[in-house]
């Protein structure tokens, strides 16, 4: 009998009909079903979920169903869940969320190769915004990778011994941030933890009733408070104490501190949130903040998070409500050169930068040899008078461009890396910006494969003085129109567009768009001349397969290819050696399209050449074509291969 590699525990309490949607991703894994087990834990539910559980175990063998009187919250369940696991390795599951077709196999292999303890796959959401944890795949790091503090939920695989030997669980009843407690004791253990960026693992989405939203989960009745202490005291005893900000420990507690603690001071919630609870909160936040925080992480943090730490220490309520609401009016921007298709990939320069809510840049002013926060920003925010000082513009500052597949929720990383740079804009001032160039290749965006079928949005997120932003990136084309010209890459068309917002997006496989209508213009003046293929240099294409296409000859449709030209940078229209015409020259038209792309003159049925729709023949074409129903004439041409 194999061995079980994976035990996937799936804790569940009045899922109905979420479990039979949760279902199918876990029991069509390509990992043999006698190599995985599926445990749910029902917990206490009083709907129809055990019923539906059991009529799932009945039907698939790998598949227990266990319960328990109702905790509460999901750590019993789990805990429950991995005493019965046999697996090697364990994979935590929501009930309402879905693995990836290949998930558990390249997990457990990925594991395997690395030894490691903890294996953090791919996650693809809507629940938070893209995590550049995920950028790239990593073998093996330690939590010296300060940024696996990113990534805090339990939908993880765990080696059991490892979990076993440390005495890993989940702590009991309601209590909030189980998750944290849990990720950040395993993170302080493992010798080993790997990162697999390259194939999307695990879907976290947002219920359609939205019970799984974890804003909910906020509840100071619940030990909120408590427990957010009881899990910086679990890393400050597994780390060492330092002043120094970017010492291992101060980078581990900055993520609590913005998240949990900061979360109290800013924008949305404090605007959101009913005023007389919302001081409770930032009093509890003040409270833990200056009796478990060490200074060193509060001087870490970039500026305009530091002016919101300083008027939490020192109880400046109005303050904080004041600067949220500015800094709430502060939009990031995009702008976008000139897009183009070099060797496959589409290809633009984009700058990034943050804007003032009256549409002015960002400033940073210049006094007393110091630079200084802009004072328009700080304008009616108490204990902000006399301005705060930007003593490291570029702290923790940092942009990057992200693609998100619109069908399945994918978000893919481009090639490149955004630059940030101060920009002088004159008078003693400057602004942050973050450049680079957009390298986006189709057949490698997606982990090394090519993109799915579908359109592909372009995002960007930007981090600058403590203000992070997502934004579309957008430039200044017509909406709806194309922003370059389309290319054949890996047998497909990709069609670059600006969206009706005006934002820039990607239709790989004519998705939504179609081929034609788009470059109707360009085809009409194409003056070229070919044999079966027509140059076509308007489509841009890179070595690789061709593209089949439907286009109708006259009343003929019939399949057509699109192929990369000779010098491979642009791409031909090639027709089928036979066409059942009479003799003549007919127009070829793309779908839904009236302009014709080319000409094809057709003789005794053999397509003898295609033409450009403004193709000129001179004097001694037209001779020939006068008499060409000659069959001395004809016989002559096909001689000398005309």
């Amino acid at each position: 009998m194999p061995r079980v590699k994976v035990s996937v525990v799936v804790p569940v309490y009045n899922t109905g009909k979420y479990v039979d949607e949760c279902a199918p991703s876990l029991l069509g894994q390509s990992l043999p079903a006698d190599e995985y087990e599926v445990i749910y834990v029902d917990d206490g539910s009083t709907d129809d979920t055990l019923a539906r559980l059991e009529k799932i175990a009945a039907k698939h063998p790998n598949v227990q169903v266990h319960t328990r009187p109702n905790s509460g919250w999901p750590g019993a369940p789990r805990n429950l869940g991995m005493s019965h696991a046999r697996g090697e390795y364990i994979q935590f599951v929501d009930h309402d969320d879905t693995l990836g077709p290949e998930a558990l196999e390249r997990l457990y292999e990925f594991a395997k190769r690395n030894d490691a303890d903890v294996v953090l796959g791919k996650m693809s959401t809507t629940m938070v915004r893209p995590r550049r944890l995920f950028r790239h795949t990593v073998d093996a790091c330690t939590i010296e990778n300060d940024e696996l503090m990113q990534s805090m939920s339990p939908h993880k695989m765990f080696r059991r011994a490892f979990v076993e030997e440390h005495g890993l669980r989940f702590p009991e009843g309601p209590w909030i941030l189980e998750d944290l407690l849990f990720v950040s004791a395993a993170y302080l253990k493992a010798e080993r933890i790997s990162i697999l960026a390259d194939y999307p693992c695990y879907y976290w989405m947002k219920r359609d009733d939205g019970g799984n939203n974890t804003q909910h989960r906020f509840s100071p009745r619940h030990g909120f408070w408590s427990n957010c202490r009881t899990i910086v005291r679990q890393i400050k005893d597994g780390t060492e104490a330092s002043d120094d900000i970017d010492a291992l420990q101060n980078r581990l507690l900055h993520r609590l501190y913005h998240v949990e603690i900061l979360s109290r001071t800013r924008e949305p919630e404090i605007l959101r949130e009913d005023p007389a609870e919302q001081r409770q909160r930032f009093e509890a936040a003040r409270e833990l903040a200056l009796t478990e925080f060490p200074a060193a992480v509060r001087e870490g943090l970039p500026t305009v998070s530091r002016l919101r730490a300083d008027l939490l220490e020192r109880g400046d309520f109005d303050g904080a409500v004041a600067l949220a609401e500015r800094v709430r009016e502060v939009k990031a921007r995009s702008e976008v050169g000139a897009l183009r298709w070099e060797g496959g990939r589409l290809v633009a320069d984009v700058t990034l930068d943050l804007l003032r809510g009256d549409g002015e840049p960002l400033a940073l002013v210049e006094r007393d040899g110091k630079r200084w926060l802009d004072p328009e920003l700080l304008a009616g925010v108490p204990g902000a008078e006399d301005g705060w000082e930007v003593r490291d513009p570029f702290r923790l500052a940092y942009a990057e461009l992200v693609v998100k597949d619109r069908d399945r929720e994918d978000w893919w990383y481009p090639e490149g890396d955004l630059e940030v740079r101060l920009e002088p804009l004159g008078e003693g001032r400057s602004r942050l910006v973050a450049s680079g160039r957009l390298l986006l290749d189709p057949e490698r965006l997606a982990g090394g494969r090519p993109l799915e079928r579908g359109v592909h949005d372009v995002w960007a997120y930007v981090q600058l003085l403590g203000i992070d932003r997502m934004v579309r990136v957008t430039g200044d084309g017509t909406p709806g129109a194309p922003a370059t010209g389309p290319a054949l890459t890996g047998g497909r068309l990709a069609l670059p567009y600006w969206t009706a917002g005006g934002q820039l997006a990607l239709d790989v496989d004519q998705r939504q768009r179609r081929l034609g209508p788009d470059t109707a213009g360009a085809a009409a003046a194409n003056t070229g001349r070919g044999r079966r293929s027509l140059p076509l240099p308007y489509i841009a294409a890179a070595a690789g397969a061709p593209a089949r296409i439907k286009v109708t000859v006259s009343s003929l449709t019939l399949d057509a290819e699109l192929i990369p030209a000779p010098e491979g940078i642009t791409a031909e229209l090639r027709l089928p050696a036979r066409l059942a015409l009479p003799a003549g020259r007919h127009p070829v038209t793309l779908p839904k399209t009236d302009t014709p792309v080319a000409h094809a003159v057709v003789r005794d049925g053999a397509l003898l050449r295609l033409e450009g729709p403004a193709y000129e023949p001179g004097t001694g074409r037209r001779l020939l074509d006068s008499v060409a129903d000659n069959g001395q004439v004809r016989r002559v041409r096909r001689r000398l291969g005309r």
